[in-house]
């Protein structure tokens, strides 16, 4: 089986997850850890280079400040329990997004998880926090404008290539394959930029029920995938007189 190189996961229904069962609304967030511990383990085990996780849209916080808080909360606790794990099986971990909304002892630690797996060098786990893809072009296109500004780069140097380095994802293998769980047909405005060519895979299995078998059947969907990333194949005519 082919893996991709680089899976991105948007981590939907972890609200109705708990829903169906009666249950506060952060008890499906708890769950939807687990289901990130398992395929974090998966990914790892498949030498997969990069799995991105959207955790925190930049729309999130529009919900109830309640939910808001105590998703900060369990992201915080999240952090400081999965370091050591993370670390034993040499995962690398990246957090992307807009880290200013979160407290600053979320912060703090954030930085310091980082810090401590920076140079583990087998999976890297890109945790995507307060993040939306129009955000990252927008502060990629303020990045360029200020280093044209200054003189480092010239006009000739804003390519797809050259803007691409200032976007969250710039160190990043492309996109292979983006995965969302729960049935929901879109994108959230995760990844805009980095998603252009990768091949993308629905199911409707709730968040927390998301595991390693969900995971072979998104990646072997994805091996039946023609990838031509926006080329033709070459065919051959044949005409044959009568």
């Amino acid at each position: 089986m082919n893996f991709p190189k680089h899976i991105a996961i948007i981590m939907d229904g972890n609200g109705r997850w708990a829903s169906k069962r009666s249950l506060p609304r952060i008890v499906g967030h708890q769950q939807g850890v687990k289901a990130v511990r398992t395929v974090v383990k998966a990914c790892g085990a498949m030498c997969v280079q990069t799995l991105t996780l959207f955790a925190f849209s930049s729309e999130n916080k529009n919900r109830s400040s309640d939910e808001v808080t105590l998703l900060f909360k369990l992201f915080l606790t999240a952090l400081k329990q999965e370091v050591k794990k993370l670390n034993k099986h040499n995962v690398r971990l990246k957090i992307i997004g807009d880290l200013s909304l979160f407290p600053k002892n979320v912060q703090k630690t954030a930085i310091e998880a980082q810090a401590q797996l920076a140079n583990n060098t087998g999976l890297t786990l890109v945790i995507a926090a307060n993040y939306g893809g129009q955000w990252d072009i927008a502060q990629a296109a303020k990045q360029t404008a200020e280093a044209a500004i200054k003189g480092d780069i010239s006009p000739e140097d804003i390519t797809i290539e050259g803007f691409s380095k200032y976007l969250s994802l710039a160190n990043e293998p492309a996109v292979d394959l983006l995965i969302r769980s729960s049935g929901e047909l879109r994108i959230s405005n995760f990844l805009l930029w980095d998603v252009a060519y990768s091949e993308f895979y629905f199911t409707d299995t709730l968040w927390p029920d998301f595991d390693e078998a969900e995971l072979n059947k998104a990646i072997e969907s994805f091996n039946h995938r023609d990838r031509r990333f926006g080329a033709r194949k070459e065919t051959q005519c044949y005409y044959q007189e009568s």
